[in-house]
C-alpha cells in the first residue's frame, strides 16, 4: 500500500516518518520549503499538489489546520480528482464535526472512503509513531487500512462510523486537556509568586494523583523556559478550544471550565502569537511578577 501525507509540520511529519519506518511509500504536500527538504531527506516522494499526491497513494493522511483547508485539498481538483476508487482519506487533522460531515457527504459516489480520525499525543507521539487515534468509518474499512495507521498510532479506537464521530469525541478530550493545561499554567504561577522551586513542583505533581502526561510536559516546558519551537504551538490548541466550544454551543452544554481555559489561551496567544502553548503562564507570570524556573522561583 502506498500512503500520502499532505500537511509536513509538527505532526505531519512525524506521521511520514513512521510510514516510511514501516516501509511504506510515501508521497508528500506542503508549502513551507524547510519542511519539504526535510520530508525528502527522510526518503519521501514530494508532490506540488494535492491531486498529484492522490495519483500516488492509496490511503493519504490530511494534517492540515483548519477545515477550509481540508475540504481544498480533498475535495474539488484535489484528491477524489485523482485517487483510484477503494482508497482512503484519512482525515487527521481536527476540524469541527460539521466540517467533517459536510466532506463525507461531498465525497459520496466518489468511491473513496473517508476516515475521520483526528489524533492526540501531540509532537512527541507524532514523532515517535505513538499517536491515539479516535477512529470513525465503517469496521471494514477501519479493518483494510488498519495497517497505514497502525504505523503511526500506539492506539486506535473505533468511536463510530461516521464523518463527524471522531471530531465529536475530538472536541470533548481537548476541553479536558484545555483545562489540563490552564490549570497546570495558574499553579505555576502561583509557586513562582510563593517563591517554591521549580523542581519541587515537578517533583510533587509528577508523582501525585495529578500527575499526568499533559500536566508533566507543560511543567518541564515551563521551569525550563521553553516557550517556543516545542512543537506544540498555541495557535493549534486555540483552534481545538473554539471547535470545543463551539461544540458546547451547538448541543447546549455549559463548558465553564473550557471557557476559562480557552480565555486563558486567548491571552497567551494575542500577547505571544509565536509561542507554544506553556507560553500563556507567562502572561499570568507577568502580572503577579514572579517567573518559574527549574531550580528556583524569580522575582
Amino acid at each position: 500500500m502506498k500512503a500520502g501525507v499532505i500537511g509536513l509540520g509538527d505532526m505531519g511529519s512525524g506521521i511520514a516518518k513512521n510510514l516510511i519506518k514501516n516501509g511504506f511509500e510515501v508521497t508528500g504536500l506542503d508549502l513551507l520549503d524547510h519542511r519539504k527538504q526535510a520530508f525528502q531527506d527522510m526518503g519521501g516522494h514530494l508532490a506540488t499538489s494535492a491531486a498529484e499526491v492522490g495519483a500516488q497513494a492509496e490511503a493519504v493522511f490530511v494534517m492540515v489546520m483548519k477545515g477550509a483547508e481540508a475540504k481544498e485539498v480533498i475535495l474539488g481538483d484535489g484528491l477524489v480528482s485523482t485517487m483510484a476508487k477503494g482508497g482512503a482519506v484519512i482525515l487527521s487533522a481536527t476540524v469541527k464535526p460539521n466540517e467533517a460531515r459536510e466532506i463525507g457527504e461531498a465525497m459520496e459516489g466518489s468511491g473513496l472512503h473517508l476516515i475521520d480520525t483526528p489524533v492526540s499525543g501531540g509532537f512527541p507521539g507524532a514523532q515517535s509513531g505513538t499517536l491515539t487515534m479516535m477512529a470513525a468509518a465503517p469496521d471494514d474499512v477501519l479493518d483494510k487500512f488498519a495497517p497505514v495507521m497502525e504505523a503511526v498510532s500506539a492506539n486506535i479506537h473505533r468511536v463510530g462510523t461516521r464523518p463527524g464521530d471522531g471530531q465529536t469525541v475530538k472536541a470533548c478530550l481537548q476541553s479536558l486537556i484545555g483545562a489540563q493545561f490552564s490549570a497546570t499554567f495558574e499553579a505555576a504561577a502561583l509557586a513562582a509568586k510563593a517563591g517554591v522551586p521549580g523542581q519541587v513542583i515537578l517533583d510533587v505533581f509528577s508523582t501525585s494523583s495529578a500527575g499526568c502526561g499533559v500536566v508533566n510536559n507543560a511543567l518541564e516546558k515551563i521551569i525550563d523556559r521553553q516557550f517556543e519551537g516545542t512543537g506544540s504551538h498555541i495557535n493549534t490548541m486555540h483552534k481545538d478550544l473554539t471547535i470545543s466550544m463551539g461544540l458546547g454551543e451547538e448541543l447546549g452544554v455549559p463548558l465553564h471550565t473550557a471557557g476559562a481555559a480557552m480565555q486563558i489561551f486567548h491571552a497567551g496567544r494575542t500577547k505571544y502569537p509565536d509561542g507554544d502553548n506553556w507560553v500563556c503562564t507567562r502572561v499570568i507570570e507577568e502580572i503577579v511578577g514572579a517567573e518559574l524556573h527549574r531550580k528556583a522561583a524569580k522575582s
